[in-house]
């Protein structure tokens, strides 16, 4: 009776986990999506107006328009660390709304500049409330989501990049025939009313989004319960952080138990002793943990090795730009498709490592060739080899960092190290004469007579970028499977005793997060 008893109720979780992941995927996963397609069509339409007078209308001259680009970026990099930390206190079912509509009422104020000084101010503004995005979505998917659920959902909303690339040039080429209505030049309605869509999105997700678990009305009680039971039932790290309740022993019973066996499910560990993550106060030493871990720093380098490829490839071949959005969209119906076996798999590194060396060989192929053809289809390997590895990169970093301050602090770097690519991507095609300037997203390009058509300098400079990422993904694989074998020896119990000093000394009250000895990484 007991057996059967135990047996149906496992089947109403598992059946309640399932509708909570459903409920999840349509509430949340729209919504993040649609947000992250206007930040990209908002970043990138600058492009669009240039090319219908935007220069000439604003007597722009020499570099200028380049420094607008550049203020941009500048503050997109400076305000990721910060948001993040922000997020919690704020909370992201206001923090992220916030960002749009300012955003959008940012691009829209862009289309009545009327000089250089009023479109860096608005590019400035552009890139601090852009900035913040991303690495706020990462970082609220993580408090949703079970570790090893979360890059399939990343790798879906990341998609809304093919659609950007997709529909901005048709959209923006739709909205130019305003041009003149009401006086207005078409450059400027591109901003007005691309803008307008974005301060709606961000209205519309302020009713749409959670602030947490706990808070979204569109779970029961029961439902929240069964979703948190399922996965922690057989490994209490399911999520990026703690979930159990606080136990009542003080810090010296936790930590006389006998000592904990190589299981990650084995209840003789350490459990939560202090408040878990959702009520974790702020503390600069967790902060200090996330910023100076190893694995921030070669994740972060990983990504922008990447970062400097998908900027580079959106720029590359610049005579078939007009073909680019359909090799975007391939590039991104892969990406998914891989974020889903990898969740289904628990690893990352192995698909990252395993799709690298095909943007190399794209890249090889690009150098080498003088055909046309060839480079075409080298274009097709770069976005298919170099897409589906920013949600692996990104993730990585999210799976192994438990502790809520710690994940903000490092994710927020990880992603400003990456961004810097943009940067690079910007410069490693540069040398020589002008010949021509193009825009995508928001990575300038000056094509230079003496790499077109084939930007051999540049596309080499990429190429050993991802070679020495692919070198760098595999050192942070093994330094988890020997940090992971090392915990299941017992070689780690002494963390307990240590996070207990630290406890008694006053030092912290954050949870024991990653440090459990317990506590596993992703590979």
């Amino acid at each position: 009776m007991s057996v059967t008893t135990s047996q149906d109720e496992e089947r109403r979780v598992g059946i309640l986990h399932r509708h909570v992941l459903r409920k999840l995927d349509w509430n949340v996963i729209p919504c993040l999506s649609f947000l992250w397609f206007a930040n990209f069509i908002d970043r990138s339409n600058i492009g669009n107006a240039r090319i219908a007078g935007l220069e000439n209308d604003l007597n722009l001259h020499g570099t200028q328009f380049n420094v607008g680009l550049a203020a941009f970026f500048i503050a997109y990099i400076v305000i990721e660390i910060p948001a993040n930390l922000l997020l919690k206190k704020v909370r992201a079912n206001r923090w992220l709304p916030i960002f749009t509509v300012t955003w959008g009422l940012s691009t829209l104020g862009t289309g009545f500049t009327k000089d250089f000084s009023g479109l860096v101010a608005a590019r400035f503004f552009l890139g601090l409330c852009e900035g913040s995005l991303f690495p706020c979505m990462i970082l609220y998917m993580s408090t949703l989501y079970p570790r090893h659920k979360l890059q399939f959902r990343m790798g879906s909303f990341y998609s809304a990049v093919s659609m950007s690339g997709a529909f901005g040039g048709l959209l923006a080429a739709a909205i130019l025939k305003m041009d003149g209505v009401g006086g207005i030049a078409g450059w400027r309605w591109i901003f007005i009313l691309e803008g307008a869509v974005t301060v709606l999105f961000g209205m519309v997700s302020a009713l749409i989004l959670p602030a947490d678990l706990s808070s979204a009305k569109f779970l029961s009680d029961e439902e929240r319960m069964g979703y948190v039971q399922y996965y922690t039932q057989k490994n209490p790290h399911a999520f990026a952080f703690p979930v159990e309740e606080p136990r009542n022993e003080d810090v010296s019973e936790a930590t006389s138990k006998e000592p904990i066996s190589d299981g990650p499910s084995d209840d003789n560990r350490l459990k939560n002793i202090l408040p878990i993550e959702g009520d974790e106060v702020f503390e600069w030493r967790e902060v200090r943990r996330g910023l100076f871990d190893f694995q921030t720093w070669i994740t972060g380098a990983v990504f922008f090795a990447n970062i400097v490829a998908i900027y580079s490839y959106s720029l590359f071949l610049p005579t078939i730009v007009t073909q680019l959005g359909f090799a975007g969209i391939q590039a991104q119906i892969h990406s998914a498709a891989v974020s889903f076996v990898s969740d289904r798999m628990k690893i990352r590194g192995p698909f990252v490592l395993g799709f690298m060396p095909i943007a190399m060989a794209g890249l090889i192929i690009a150098i080498v060739s003088e055909s046309s053809g060839a480079r075409y289809a080298a274009l097709f390997l770069v976005g298919i080899g170099a897409f589906p590895c920013s949600p692996g990169i990104i993730s990585t970093l999210a799976n192994n960092h438990s502790g809520y301050y710690k994940r903000a602090a490092s994710l927020g770097l990880q992603i400003a190290l990456g961004n810097c690519g943009g940067i690079v991507a910007t410069f490693v095609y540069t040398a020589g004469r002008s010949r021509a300037y193009f825009v995508r997203e928001f990575t300038l390009m000056a094509a230079r007579i003496d790499q077109a058509p084939r930007y051999v300098k540049g596309n080499a400079v990429v190429l050993g970028l991802l070679a020495f990422s692919w070198f760098l993904m595999t050192l942070n694989m093994i330094y988890c499977w020997r940090e992971n074998k090392a915990r299941a020896e017992g070689k780690r119990d002494s963390n307990l005793t240590k996070y207990k000093l630290l406890v008694e000394s006053g030092k912290t009250r954050a949870p024991i997060g990653d440090r459990d000895p317990a506590f596993r990484f992703t590979l």
